[in-house]
């Protein structure tokens, strides 16, 4: 499964972001959201797999962010152009569909 998640995550296109749910429903059950997010917190290789893309179903930035926190995965994101406020994305402008 981790395998799964981490080919996902290079499925996604500069400027975009997807949910922990997106994934969840990739691997064929929405439920395990929280098991994609304990993959992602495990991450290997953070240059590779853009663990920093992923964000909850409101949009919002992990507290957890595994690689510097809730600010380094902001600055991440935009980087690449993504616009973040008080710790948001727009899902609607930056969600790929």
């Amino acid at each position: 499964m981790k395998e799964k998640v981490y080919e996902f995550l290079l499925t996604i296109p500069k400027g975009k972001v997807v949910t922990y749910s997106q994934i969840a429903e990739y691997l064929g059950n929405k439920k395990l959201a929280r098991v994609v997010g304990n993959i992602l917190h495990n991450n290997p290789n953070e240059e590779k797999y853009p663990c920093y893309k992923v964000v909850n179903s409101k949009g919002g930035l992990s507290n957890n962010f595994a690689f510097g926190g809730i600010e380094k995965q902001k600055e991440k994101l935009e980087r690449e152009g993504i616009v973040v406020k008080k710790y948001r994305v727009d899902l609607n402008k930056y969600k790929m569909k």
